[in-house]
């Protein structure tokens, strides 16, 4: 609850920041203008950014037939978790990744490179597929998406500010050195807000995701052994498209992430030391 109360609260802010650099730039109608180009970016990715994120990567789509044990245990999972069954992806990669997307959990997809599903034993395969369920369950890919679409926009604005100035609601021009320091801070509060996002969502994931499998302690087996190998396995599709390491159950681009305030993840640590948490009946 805490999470999901905090993820609302970040994605107020990120909107709000989108608007006031709107309005810094244009004034109110700046403003509208930043409100309607941020509506008109998300629906885009509303409907489209599934499509693209597995073409991306290469993903190829497996059924009963081509991929039985896999696709039966997502079957199953889904079943628990008493949603629709996610088309089921598998990338040829040897990383050990998993993630989910689409806008919803009626269009809806999940994916493991070979590399995990090579890697775990199938009690933590299990928790690792019911933890990319959960995030369909919960809709964080379309929270993900937005917040990302969102820092982007912002860049975006702050860009515009410094390029072409500014312009206050009785037309005069805007002070270039505020301008300056638009462009400075602000893609880097959306960056910060996008991450606490991200973050935020892995935490509930994790939870939602050792609900569903009913093994807390086999999804925290597999965030470990998943840490471990990527070490010396890089991602490399995730090195050429950085702006989806979010999406992965784990940073894809260094085996340690990026810490603090800049992670896309939580520090794997402490998602492990939770789930063992829930593990001996605590929450």
């Amino acid at each position: 609850m805490f999470n999901m109360m905090k993820t609302a609260v970040l994605m107020a802010a990120i909107t709000a920041l989108f608007m006031a650099i709107g309005a810094m730039i244009g004034g109110r109608t700046g403003m509208m203008l930043a409100l309607v180009v941020a509506l008109g970016m998300n629906f885009f990715s509303y409907w489209f950014s599934d499509k693209m994120v597995l073409k991306m990567y290469n993903a190829r789509e497996v059924d009963a037939s081509s991929a039985p044990h896999f696709y039966r245990m997502v079957q199953e999972l889904a079943q628990r978790a008493q949603m629709p069954m996610p088309k089921v992806y598998i990338i040829d990669e040897a990383a050990p990744n998993a993630f989910a997307t689409g806008r919803n959990p009626e269009n809806a997809a999940v994916a493991a490179t070979t590399g995990i599903i090579n890697v775990l034993s199938e009690r933590e395969l299990r928790g690792v597929m019911a933890h990319e369920l959960a995030h369909v369950k919960h809709r964080d890919i379309l929270i993900s998406t937005i917040s990302a679409t969102m820092a982007g926009a912002i860049s975006m604005l702050a860009n515009f500010a410094v390029f072409f100035g500014g312009r206050d609601e009785e037309g005069r021009p805007a002070n270039p050195i505020a301008g300056i320091a638009i462009a400075i801070l602000a893609p880097l509060a959306a960056s910060l807000i996008q991450m606490a996002i991200s973050r935020a969502r892995e935490f509930e994931a994790d939870r939602g995701g050792a609900e569903i499998c009913g093994d807390p302690a086999a999804l925290a087996s597999a965030l470990d052994k998943i840490h471990r190998y990527a070490r010396g396995i890089p991602m490399a599709a995730a090195e050429a498209h950085p702006e989806t390491a979010q999406m992965m159950i784990m940073n894809p681009l260094s085996a340690e992430g990026i810490k603090g305030l800049f992670a896309t993840h939580p520090a794997t640590e402490e998602r492990i030391a939770r789930l063992m948490a829930m593990a001996r009946g605590g929450r």
